[in-house]
């Protein structure tokens, strides 16, 4: 009886290797990060098909004012989101057929540049009715195991979405940190510029300071011999 349950959970995992490269594939993360020169416009675009979810999230991470307008437009042209000078923002659309397309703008600054972080999470990108269709076929087979594929593949899911969900929020705080040391080497810059010339300035004074006083009491008188 040990022999048969073996061979049948051999049987199990080469079934299931058949299939989780389909089954890990309905959940798609990707990101970018890219510069927006001053008086600029950049857009992307992004297929998506229908009944599924796109959740797109953008920080800025240098630049004067860390602000960029942003907006999301559907495959029709209606424009979704429209975000004025802010420096990040989350959303989420449930999808149709068609290329959805979101645009970073600077136009409305003349000299500075700025760096640009975006991710998009893209969720149900493949169809999963033929699959589990497929499924039930070698399910049947393991009735007499303990741990059913099906139990398996959901627990291997719940794991792997885990692991996606980790792997993007650590991603986004790697944006956060990134967008939080720039600011503090750009506040850094500023102390010291100003230092320096506070430092000038004082010496300046100073200097005017010594020569006045001593001009004061200085005798100016010719001296008889």
């Amino acid at each position: 009886m040990d022999v048969v349950r073996v061979l049948l959970c051999l049987f199990s995992v080469l079934v299931s290797e058949k299939f989780l490269v389909a089954a890990f594939s309905q959940s798609l993360v990707s990101d970018f990060t890219f510069t927006l020169p001053a008086g600029r416009r950049e857009c992307f675009f992004q297929t998506m098909k229908k009944d599924a979810s796109l959740e797109i999230e953008y920080q800025v991470l240098d630049g004067a004012g860390l602000d960029v307008d942003f907006s999301l437009s559907s495959p029709t042209g209606h424009v979704l989101y429209s975000d004025h000078r802010k420096s990040d923002g989350v959303h989420t659309v449930e999808t149709e057929d068609g290329d959805y397309m979101f645009c970073f703008d600077n136009s409305f600054s003349a000299v500075s540049e700025k760096i640009i972080f975006f991710e998009l999470l893209m969720d149900s990108m493949e169809q999963e009715g033929e699959e589990s269709e497929d499924w039930k076929e070698y399910v049947h087979g393991t009735d007499m195991l303990d741990m059913k594929l099906e139990d398996i593949m959901d627990t291997i899911n719940s794991v792997k979405a885990r692991l996606g969900k980790s792997l993007q929020i650590q991603t986004v705080l790697k944006a956060f940190e990134a967008r939080d040391r720039n600011l503090q080497e750009s506040n850094y810059d500023r102390v010291n510029m100003w230092s320096m010339t506070n430092m000038l300035v004082m010496m300046l004074v100073t200097g005017v300071q010594v020569y006045l006083i001593r001009a004061l009491f200085e005798d100016k008188r010719p001296t008889r011999t």
